[in-house]
């Protein structure tokens, strides 16, 4: 068992490390093809940098508008641009359109409702992808984090080491993406929205 926990671990980190590997050979290579235009390796830095709040990085990012909107609804906006700080294991588009129409409505008519949900995607303090590897190490291939809301959502490694986020109800999202910085916060990607069920 722990031999398995400890593969999943190291299966997690080399599959971020080879992630960043990757995407920094790409950051190089556009640099380097785009050598004329002295504007673009510029701009290409900026997003690095955290230069807006939580609340601004998905609104800027179009993976998350309709997150970013379900946030003004349930007017959260005020709770998330404060200091923080946060992480938001953000819902891209692809999982709000997974969401079956009917329960949608019912949460865009109900804020207190799309409200609880959100908050059950925000974790209080800043955990990066780096932290979470730490936490899964610490408590081998587990990591119990608490929401805004006092909830727990349980961080592990699936078989094919994916990390998966799981909520105290049993539901499962897996996160895509990574460490979008934010100045009072870190957002990760999620292709589920962690729904309570009725």
């Amino acid at each position: 068992m722990k031999k398995s926990v400890l593969i999943a671990i190291a299966s997690l980190t080399i599959g971020f490390l080879s992630n960043n590997a990757i995407a920094q050979t790409q950051q190089q290579d556009t640099t380097k093809k785009d050598t004329s235009k002295t504007a673009a390796p510029a701009s290409a830095a900026a997003p690095a940098a955290a230069s807006s709040d939580v609340v601004g990085v998905l609104a800027t990012t179009t993976d998350y508008a309709p997150l970013a909107l379900a946030i003004k609804s349930a007017d959260l906006e005020t709770t998330l641009k404060g200091p923080g700080p946060f992480t938001i294991f953000a819902p891209n588009d692809v999982a709000f359109s997974k969401v079956p129409k009917p329960t949608m409505d019912d949460l865009t008519k109900d804020h207190a409702k799309l409200a609880k949900v959100l908050k059950g995607h925000v974790v209080a303090g800043k955990y990066t992808k780096t932290d979470i590897i730490k936490a899964l190490t610490a408590g081998k291939g587990k990591a119990v984090l608490k929401t805004i809301d006092g909830e727990s959502l349980t961080l592990s490694v699936n078989d094919k080491s994916n990390l998966q986020i799981t909520d105290a109800k049993g539901n499962v999202a897996l996160v895509v993406a990574f460490d979008l910085l934010g100045t009072n916060g870190v957002v990760h990607g999620l292709n589920g929205l962690l729904i309570p069920q009725q």
